[in-house]
């Protein structure tokens, strides 16, 4: 049994090989603050099959090349059909790039940084269906607060609460699915 969310063939790609693994790589976290942040208001499903454009039209989220990107270079992104074309999402990567180089500098790591929130180690949640599992929590809610501080934007506690499903910060599997365990 898998998660009830995971119901076509990319969702279930995901959920069995990535949703929920803690995830440590600065570059990968980066690439799922913008991801998320790029869903938000729309499925996650939206965003997968984007996936692979977005690492080709924002340079692999290499965030040191994003935080240099001009109005040009936005300006071709919002004609990039294969992103999601939507002007504050994209000025807001560009953004959040240049606000994570920072973090990155003076804490030495993103990851260190962002898994400061949750003293390093996954919260694991014991949750028996979908119901349970919430939208937003105090630790979101602190990290948000936190990162806006810091000059992030599309970082709500709730998009915060899906990144740290996504990065594996909070094991939200039900206790039924098969990866719940596998994860730990």
């Amino acid at each position: 049994m898998r998660c009830d969310w995971a119901k076509n063939e990319l969702a279930i790609a995901y959920h069995d090989a990535e949703w929920g693994v803690p995830l440590r790589d600065d570059q990968r976290l980066f690439e799922f603050l913008i991801l998320e942040g790029a869903q938000a208001g729309l499925s996650w499903d939206t965003v997968l099959r984007k996936r692979e454009n977005y690492r080709l039209a924002f340079d692999n989220f290499d965030a040191g090349k994003i935080a240099l990107y001009d109005a040009q270079k936005c300006a071709e992104l919002l004609e990039n059909e294969g992103i999601i074309r939507n002007r504050l999402k994209i000025a807001s990567a560009v953004r959040n790039a240049k606000c994570y180089l920072i973090v990155k500098e003076e804490f030495g790591s993103f990851d260190k940084y962002i898994w400061s929130f949750v003293d390093g180690k996954p919260i694991k949640n014991a949750l028996v269906n979908s119901r349970q599992i919430p939208v937003s929590t105090a630790v979101s809610d602190a990290m948000s607060k936190d990162l806006k501080r810091r000059g992030f934007n599309f970082v709500g506690s709730t998009i915060m609460y899906a990144f740290m499903q996504a990065c594996g910060l909070v094991n939200d599997h039900l206790v039924s699915c098969f990866r719940y365990n596998e994860i730990g």
